[in-house]
């Protein structure tokens, strides 16, 4: 699993900042067990293009839950007077696996683009009146909307026109293509982790299961504990084989799919489903009508086939499907 992000590899070599103490699980300094964060307030150009490792936590207010999931509680409140999101990531049994995926959402911290949700700010130090025993760290970001894609698809009863599922998937795969080109694998890739803004743009959250493919290691990386969605693993990972962005390509076929049918991709018991991806190349029928009556679903369903491919030297890099998605529109 990953590990946290030094701040000194996100700053400026000309940059002057005091430094603070916050404890990290899993990353020890020279002088002992603690991570060095920045304690200052950022300002200027700046405060556009990192993220802090320190909350003001009197500028935090008005948090209202609006989701949970395995390691945490989403809330929505205000920060400096701006809408944000706020995640608490608990501990649950496992306090390793707790750690990792509070370092793991750090994974695209300094990455900034218009369809990932912006992580503003991130600490596992939390004031002793705000403190519970079960607390791993907080992270608050951008406040990327209500809906997500899982909603949007299964949820809603509103026609969704086959150009809209295309421009919600390119904004999917320009965000695949920033991450993949910086060594970000995000391994949990659903329409449940999309978020749809009011503006209608489409941003990948939780990435709490990614993971940070180190360009210099000459080793190949293997999970020993895999995470992510059943249905949208792909087969290499279910066999214990090399992580690469192709993983990611995989789980977006099955998205894809999911955003032009508005089925469910898989139906019947968990492990026959797993034994059949691997052992029989099982994928989502590709013969609904969307992918035979129109010209952009027949275009789809080839990329799609490609995307789900059981060989990952076959699935097209994000770059790949960015051109081929945007020549549909």
């Amino acid at each position: 699993m990953p590990s946290p992000i030094p701040v000194t590899r996100l700053l400026p070599k000309d940059f002057g900042l005091e430094f603070g103490a916050c404890s990290s699980p899993l990353t020890k300094t020279a002088s002992g067990s603690t991570l060095r964060v920045p304690t200052n307030k950022f300002h200027g150009k700046v405060a556009h293009r990192l993220w802090s490792s320190v909350i003001h936590w009197r500028e935090l207010q008005a948090l209202e839950p609006i989701g949970s999931g395995g390691f945490g509680t989403v809330f929505r409140g205000t920060y400096f007077g701006e809408t944000v999101a706020v995640k608490k990531v608990k501990c649950v049994k496992n306090k390793l696996a707790s750690r990792q995926s509070f370092w793991a959402e750090l994974n695209a911290a300094h990455l900034h683009h218009q369809n990932i949700v912006r992580v503003l700010a991130a600490t596992t130090c939390t004031p002793a009146h705000l403190n519970t025993k079960d607390n791993i760290g907080t992270i608050v970001m951008e406040f990327a909307g209500n809906i997500n894609l899982q909603k949007l698809i299964y949820g809603l009863t509103d026609l969704l026109p086959v150009e809209k599922c295309i421009k919600y998937s390119i904004d999917i795969a320009r965000a695949l293509q920033h991450l993949h080109a910086h060594g970000v694998v995000h391994l949990d890739l659903k329409p449940a982790n999309v978020l749809l803004s009011e503006q209608g743009v489409c941003k990948i959250a939780d990435f709490g299961c990614s993971f940070k493919i180190s360009s210099t290691s000459d080793t190949v990386t293997h999970m020993n504990e895999i995470g992510g969605t059943f249905t949208h693993r792909a087969p290499e990972l279910l066999k214990g084989e090399e992580v690469s962005p192709r993983v990611d390509v995989y789980s977006f076929g099955i998205t894809l799919w999911q955003l032009l049918t508005r089925e469910p991709p898989y139906e019947g018991d968990r492990q026959y489903i797993l034994y059949a991806v691997v052992g029989y190349n099982l994928r989502p029928l590709t013969s609904r009508n969307v992918f035979t009556q129109f010209f952009i679903g027949q275009n789809c369903q080839k990329l799609i086939s490609r995307c789900w491919d059981g060989d990952p030297s076959i699935r097209p890099t994000a770059d790949k499907f960015v051109d081929e998605l945007s020549v549909l529109l």
